[in-house]
């Protein structure tokens, strides 16, 4: 199995209008502990991630210049992360498609992680 970030988008206002009354929030949070919890049961899960602030900083070039986030000028902001196991890209597009991101303007996108340093597991094989 290959492990693959989740990373999930929204419009500021779209992240809002989600979490934007108390019942939003409620139907929001029980959307994603069902989907994370059907991605463990099923052995995807590999790390749940967590949620992201909007806020930060950016160290940029030679001269280590700091900015305020959000970090491009982009429509969405990336409000959190997850990595997931799965045989292939194919099989990871599958997962993405239960995310309840979909149900309003968000998205995700699926990066396959690298291996720079092998684990103690990888070196034995």
């Amino acid at each position: 199995m290959s492990e693959f970030v989740f990373l999930f988008r929204a419009s500021p206002e779209g992240a809002a209008k989600a979490m934007g009354t108390r019942e939003a929030a409620e139907r929001a949070m029980s959307s994603w502990l069902d989907w994370v919890r059907g991605l463990e049961a099923s052995g995807h899960l590999a790390n749940p991630g967590q949620p992201l602030a909007t806020s930060g900083r950016v160290v940029r070039g030679p001269d280590k210049s700091v900015t305020d986030g959000p970090f491009v000028e982009l429509k969405d902001l990336v409000l959190g992360f997850m990595v997931i196991r799965a045989r292939d890209i194919a099989e990871a597009e599958a997962l993405a498609a239960g995310c309840p991101m979909l149900a309003g303007d968000g998205s995700v996108e699926i990066r396959p992680v690298n291996t720079m340093f092998p684990t103690t597991s990888e070196k034995e094989r």
